[in-house]
């Protein structure tokens, strides 16, 4: 039975490229293929350079959550929730600018009223 100790000390043969790094167990994958399953998933393939001290903190944040640490995994998770934050705070501010626009239009409809009446009246 793999414990979570033996998966963290795999994980980390395979960052540390102790596993799966041998080109006797690689085999490239059909281009094809590869932009199948990109356009299934809706990938777009980047590249990124990172400071290592950012990449320290990355690791340290996969232990301490006990998963395993895949850069560009954990990367990607990362600017999804970044992205998912900020679009929330877009609509919020959005949903504000509403909602004062909304308490300044019935703050006027008083105002509006009486001139109608008023032009009414005439």
């Amino acid at each position: 039975m793999t414990t979570r100790h033996d998966a963290q000390d795999n994980a980390e043969m395979w960052d540390n490229r102790e596993l799966g790094a041998s080109e006797e167990h690689a085999e490239a994958v059909n281009p094809s293929l590869a932009a199948e399953f990109d356009d299934m998933m809706e990938l777009q393939a980047i590249s990124i350079r990172l400071q290592k001290s950012l990449l320290n903190n990355l690791k340290t944040i996969a232990a301490h959550h006990q998963i395993g640490y895949q850069p560009m995994v954990m990367v990607r998770d990362l600017l999804t929730r970044f992205a998912e934050a900020e679009m929330k705070k877009i609509l919020i501010d959005q949903l504000n600018k509403i909602d004062e626009a909304q308490r300044d239009r019935e703050k006027t409809v008083p105002v509006t009223e009486f001139i109608e009446d008023l032009r009414n009246q005439a």
